[in-house]
């Protein structure tokens, strides 16, 4: 892994330059796994508190933008890194395989750059949505690296008949792939689908209503009309990110874990989060919002997260 380079402009994409998702310090690194774009932070006079690193949903116009409000928040408090997922944001978007092992291998290159800022301290990490299955494979892989882990939203606890923690692989389905990428559509049909009244009905769906953050639906449109925009999220659609064993993960978690979901929109299934309720180690709360808590309900959500946070063992 090359060693990191900061206070770098974003990459100049399309007609113009990606505007940065969040405030901070602009940073690029190469890795295993491609250049991957993170954003940081620290609060003036420094902070004893450990690093807090966030992580951005998976779909067709993921960027480091849907973790903001927590970003701004918590940088007046401590350090924050807000990475952007390969595929997404001003990471490396080139036309490549996208996998859960990829997804997670970006999560554990980050560790180690936060660890070089900031030596084994162990972190918190807060991951949205599918990215929570990739927060809890790494977790499990290094666990001694990691103070917490917020999961919100996480994928994985739905109700399917005949499902198994022990199953291995993914949900990968090769052939509706290949339709979504043959070349004669493929941008085409990405177009159609980052359009944005396509936005706008996908963002309605995610927070059950129509009242979704106006700026995240306009940075979802100019940041999937980047070039390469389209590669990352067919793999997504196409179940190749989607875990069949993740329930033998979230339940290997040792470390303290805090879960939360909406009750509103089309992800509101956790029918599967009783196998870790109970448990000494997870907090599960629940928020009279979509799929979006954080954004939905910023204080709420904050208030919630740091009472978790306060009976984390230092």
């Amino acid at each position: 892994m090359n060693a990191t380079t900061a206070n770098l402009a974003p990459p100049q994409w399309g007609d113009g330059t990606l505007p940065a998702p969040v405030s901070g310090q602009y940073h690029e690194f190469t890795t295993p796994v491609g250049r991957l774009a993170y954003y940081s932070a620290n609060p003036e006079g420094g902070s004893k508190l450990p690093p807090l690193l966030l992580i951005h949903s998976i779909n067709a116009a993921a960027s480091a933008y849907e973790v903001k409000p927590l970003y701004e928040h918590y940088r007046q408090f401590r350090t924050v890194y807000a990475l952007e997922l390969p595929g997404f944001g001003h990471s490396d978007r080139s036309k490549r395989v996208y996998s859960v092992r990829i997804m997670t291998d970006a999560i554990l290159a980050m560790l180690r750059v936060i660890q070089d800022d900031h030596g084994r301290t162990p972190i918190d990490a807060l991951a949205v949505s599918l990215s929570s299955e990739f927060l809890a494979r790494a977790v499990t892989e290094i666990p001694l690296a990691f103070r917490s882990a917020a999961l919100v939203s996480p994928t994985g606890f739905t109700t399917t008949k005949n499902k198994s923690k022990d199953k291995d692989g993914t949900r990968a389905m090769p052939w509706l792939h290949a339709i979504f990428d043959f070349p004669l559509w493929s941008e085409g049909f990405f177009r159609l689908l980052s359009s944005r009244p396509s936005i706008r009905f996908f963002l309605k769906k995610t927070w059950g209503s129509d009242n979704y953050d106006r700026g995240l639906a306009e940075y979802d449109y100019i940041t999937s009309h980047q070039p390469g925009a389209q590669h990352a999220p067919y793999y997504f659609v196409s179940g190749y990110l989607f875990s069949k064993d993740i329930l033998r993960f979230y339940h290997a978690l040792t470390l303290p874990v805090w879960m939360s979901h909406g009750v509103r929109g089309d992800f509101v299934d956790y029918g599967e989060k009783s196998s870790v309720e109970g448990r000494a180690n997870w907090r599960i709360d629940i928020f009279q919002t979509g799929a979006m808590p954080h954004m939905e309900a910023e204080a709420a959500f904050i208030a919630r997260y740091d009472e978790f946070l306060a009976t984390v063992a230092e």
